[in-house]
């Protein structure tokens, strides 16, 4: 319990990961000056989105938001969403604050900016309407977690009981009955918590009525509510047969059982990684079957190690059956996991160099540590089983009858003794318990990781995108603040290189004054030096280009931290020469 409340705690502190889908392109493009106002923006996602009552906000230079029209998807592509603009916009800078579902259920927020005939400082802050709420997505992580253990309490011990046949699944009641109350009371609070969790809204929003029947109405609350229905109909089954003190064959048990567990874990591949991208009939059947076996395995094991706290002579058949169900479940866990992996990364570079990567490393060493601990239960399952079963013999050796020198002849000798079996050796069970108990600790971390990896941009999605490094933002933005010892002769210099990674970018650098408004120098000069390959400095070579300074193309050759040097002008003699680290990725 120590460990699952940690892992619980570390859930939801986490900070909320990026979600799935991911812009492949936008129109107009971030960053860029038009000389007449767009008649809409348009976004293009990586996968198909979903759009919420207030997906795009637009704001005009002055932090006004723009009157815009009802945003939607290009006509046949969900993958795009748009929203029309008015017909006329004053010249400046304009910032777009979107946020959208992808197509695995998790939302997608951020922001782009665009210039009417000349760039502008804008005040917009797009912060409160595109970051998640830190509560909501808490609590949200929290009850996803909880969903995944109860699940494999319940599908494993299940499993546990049809399969090895414990003496007593009295002992597994309780944690049973405990399993299914956590998953109902977790789908709802997934359910109520859907609407807030998708609009980055505290979660005193979660029971309004608006925000319940909208999410009845999309994919994710659908199938919450598909698993909802299951769990209860399941509990109304097991009430009625306990009522009537019905008990079914063994064979109508399993048949019930795997009526209801597939179509519950199906709940889960519906609106996971594997609803998106590429093979999703097939990625939607090996997700399930990736759960139902982690289930069996992992349930079973909390199951094993109940039965023996709560059994003091446990017979071995029951840990036997156990190791067999344990290596097929590791054998699809296996299978299905490779195939989602592949499906997932995209590249063995993505396996290091993405988020999504590193936490499948974390998740490979924590199944590797838990599969150590499942080798050394099996073995001793194995050595006590050989010792138990191997055949031994207690035999007697008749008295010698001394024989006398004369006298009758001696009597016939007896028949060699019947063998008889000794008793079965009475082997301790404490070796067992630690190793299962080991296995179980770890098995709470590997769900952890599994539900982290669910919140994570997939490492095929990222590098695709050019988000291969979570570090790193697509566009370099420093600002650098000045002096020159003159009244009037501060500010700052913010500096953008677009992409901030290695190759051909843009340059655009905007100069504000002493009171945070857009300022003119007469001169701006920008270069760049990599000091620990001695290169530089590199002349970016940046123009007036009436109000902002840019360069349209200039190159980076390699990656690294390299130091970006400033010097401004703001008179006949007056200027200042300032610098700031700079990281470019490969």
């Amino acid at each position: 319990m120590l460990c699952t409340g940690l892992l619980l705690l570390l859930l939801g502190a986490a900070a909320p990961a990026a979600a799935h889908a991911a812009v492949r392109a936008t129109d107009p493009a971030d960053g860029t000056v038009l000389r007449t106002a767009p008649r809409q923006v348009t976004l293009t996602f990586t996968e198909s989105v979903g759009l919420l009552t207030d997906s795009f906000r637009v704001y005009d230079p002055a932090n006004h938001r723009v009157r815009t029209g009802a945003a939607g998807h290009a006509p046949g592509r969900p993958d795009t969403a748009r929203v029309p603009l008015p017909a006329r916009l004053a010249q400046g800078t304009y910032t777009v604050a979107w946020r959208v579902v992808s197509a695995d259920s998790h939302p997608v927020s951020g922001a782009l900016t665009f210039s009417v005939g000349t760039r502008t400082a804008t005040a917009a802050s797009t912060a409160p309407d595109t970051t998640e709420n830190p509560a909501t997505a808490a609590l949200y992580n929290i009850a996803r977690y909880l969903a995944y253990l109860s699940v494999a309490l319940l599908l494993g011990t299940a499993a546990f009981v049809a399969y090895c046949r414990p003496p007593k699944a009295a002992p597994l009641r309780t944690p049973v009955l405990a399993a299914a109350w956590t998953l109902i009371a977790s789908t709802a609070a997934l359910f109520v918590l859907r609407a807030p969790y998708e609009e980055g809204a505290p979660p005193t929003q979660a029971l309004s009525l608006a925000a319940l029947a909208r999410t009845a109405t999309t994919r994710p609350g659908e199938l919450l509510l598909a698993r909802l229905a299951l769990l209860l109909l399941a509990a109304t089954v097991v009430l009625v047969l306990r009522a009537r003190r019905t008990r079914l064959p063994r064979r109508a048990t399993l048949a019930v059982a795997a009526a209801v567990s597939v179509p519950l874990a199906l709940t889960w591949a519906a609106a996971e990684h594997a609803a998106a991208g590429i093979q999703v009939p097939l990625a939607i059947t090996s997700a399930t079957l990736h759960l139902l076996a982690m289930g069996t395995w992992l349930g079973g094991l909390a199951a094993l190690l109940r039965t023996l706290s709560r059994t003091p002579a446990l017979p071995l058949s029951v840990p036997a059956r156990f190791s067999r169900l344990a290596l097929a479940s590791v054998t699809v866990l296996a299978v299905t996991g490779v195939y989602q992996s592949w499906r997932g990364l995209g590249s063995w570079q993505a396996l290091t160099d993405t988020a999504y990567g590193r936490t499948l490393l974390a998740k490979l060493a924590a199944v590797a540590a838990l599969l150590l601990a499942a080798a050394c239960s099996r073995a001793w399952t194995t050595r006590t089983a050989g010792a138990r079963t191997r055949p031994q013999v207690r035999t007697t050796t008749p008295a010698r009858i001394p024989e006398p020198a004369t006298g009758p002849p001696l009597p016939e000798q007896p028949s060699p003794p019947t063998p008889t079996p000794a008793p079965p050796p009475s082997l301790p069970l404490h070796h067992l318990r630690r190793s299962v108990l080991v296995e179980a600790a770890v098995a709470a971390v590997v769900l952890a990781l599994t539900t982290l990896l669910t919140s994570t941009v997939p490492g095929r999605t990222a590098t695709a995108t050019g988000t291969a490094d979570a570090g790193i933002p697509t566009a370099s933005v420093t600002t650098i603040p000045f002096d020159v010892g003159t009244p009037g002769g501060r500010g700052k210099v913010q500096i953008t290189l677009d992409p901030g990674r290695v190759g051909t970018c843009s340059v655009q650098a905007v100069v504000y004054g002493p009171d945070g408004g857009l300022s003119t120098v007469p001169e701006l000069r920008i270069t760049l030096t990599l000091p620990a390959r001695r290169i530089g400095p590199l002349d970016t070579r940046v123009t007036d280009r009436g109000g902002y300074w840019a360069a349209d193309s200039f190159t980076l050759p390699l990656p690294g931290t390299w130091t970006m040097r400033a010097t401004v002008r703001v008179s006949d003699v007056d200027q200042v020469t300032v610098s700031a680290p700079v990281r470019v990725a490969r």
